[in-house]
């Protein structure tokens, strides 16, 4: 019996190491990605050809600092556009004509939205749309094309072209 104590004792330690364990790992993830983060910043809205890349959490950046977060994305059935919802610090004050463009932070790094800061005036409001922007390059069809055009021309038939 006084063993059999002691091994469920054990088990019970080591199960709440690991609950213990993956409690740390949701934290962690929870404080990394942003989550819950970012309800009382100012909501805009932009609109976008294509987000490939970009998905809820994303950083919004100005001059490569982070300001703000995807906080939703919709397609639009009318336009077939993105529709994002951007969470920017209440802190940071936008002109109305300011854009916003899906950049990439190299080949192999990450999306984020970029926000350049116009200048005017007049600046956006809780609940304002960015006009200006522009979506995500396509990176594998620009290399493709780059590729397909690498070859040399072919000498045109029956041309006598002197050859070494």
């Amino acid at each position: 019996m006084a063993t059999s104590l002691k091994d469920n004792l054990a088990e019970a330690l080591i199960g709440l190491v690991v609950v213990a364990a993956a409690a740390g790992f949701v934290a962690f993830a929870w404080a990394r990605t942003g989550a819950g983060q970012g309800e009382d910043g100012l909501i805009l809205k932009a609109r976008f050809p294509n987000i490939a890349g970009v998905t809820l959490g994303t950083d919004v950046r100005i001059a490569g600092v982070k300001v703000g977060r995807v906080a939703a994305l919709e397609l639009d059935p009318a336009s077939y556009q993105a529709v994002l919802q951007l969470s920017v610090d209440r802190g940071v004050k936008l002109p109305i004509d300011s854009s916003a463009a899906v950049t990439s932070e190299g080949l192999l790094g990450g999306n984020y939205i970029a926000l350049t800061p116009g200048a005017e005036a007049d600046m956006l409001k809780d609940g304002g749309e960015i006009i200006e922007t522009s979506g995500a390059p396509d990176l594998m069809g620009l290399i493709g094309s780059v590729v397909n055009r690498s070859g040399g021309e072919a000498p045109a038939a029956g041309s006598n072209a002197p050859s070494n």
